[in-house]
C-alpha cells in the first residue's frame, strides 16, 4: 500500500531554521500536512490532540528532549505505534543504541538531504 503523503505530519525541533529546512524537504519529497513543534513538551500536547502518521524529532531540546518524547510515546497505549524518527547533529554510538531500545523507527544524522530523508522514510512507511 503506497504512503498517503496527506498524511500529517509532525516535526519538532527548537531551532525554528532546522524547522523550516525539514518542511522544505518533507514538502520537496511531497508531503503536504506539516506541523510544527518547538519541544517534546509541546510535541506531546499536540499528538494527544491530533493523529498524526509520523515524527521526525531533533533529539536535543529543553525542556523536554527528543529521547524523553520518543519514551513517552511508546509509553502511551494511544500513541506506542506512531512512526517516530529521531534526527540529531550526534552521532554517538550510544545515542543510536538508546533511541533503538526506546523503540525509534530510524535516526537520522544531520546534517542530510530531501533524498536521504526519502530513504529513511521509505524504511520506516514503505515505498511512496
Amino acid at each position: 500500500m503506497a504512503v498517503d503523503l496527506r498524511m500529517p505530519v509532525l516535526i519538532v525541533d527548537d531551532y525554528r531554521t532546522m524547522l523550516r529546512i525539514v518542511r522544505n524537504l518533507l514538502n520537496k519529497i511531497g508531503f503536504t500536512d506539516i506541523d510544527e513543534a518547538t519541544d517534546g513538551k509541546e510535541a506531546l500536547e499536540k499528538l494527544r490532540k491530533r493523529t498524526y502518521g509520523l515524527v521526525i524529532s531533533d533529539w536535543n531540546m529543553q525542556p523536554m528532549t527528543g529521547f524523553e518524547l520518543l519514551k513517552e510515546v511508546r509509553g502511551d497505549a494511544g500513541l506506542s505505534s506512531l512512526p517516530f524518527v529521531m534526527v540529531t547533529a550526534e552521532s554517538k554510538a550510544e545515542n543510536v543504541i538508546a533511541a533503538r531500545q526506546a523503540g525509534v523507527n530510524n535516526y537520522i544524522i544531520k546534517p542530510f538531504s530531501a533524498e536521504v530523508l526519502k530513504a529513511k522514510l521509505k524504511t520506516v512507511l514503505g515505498d511512496f
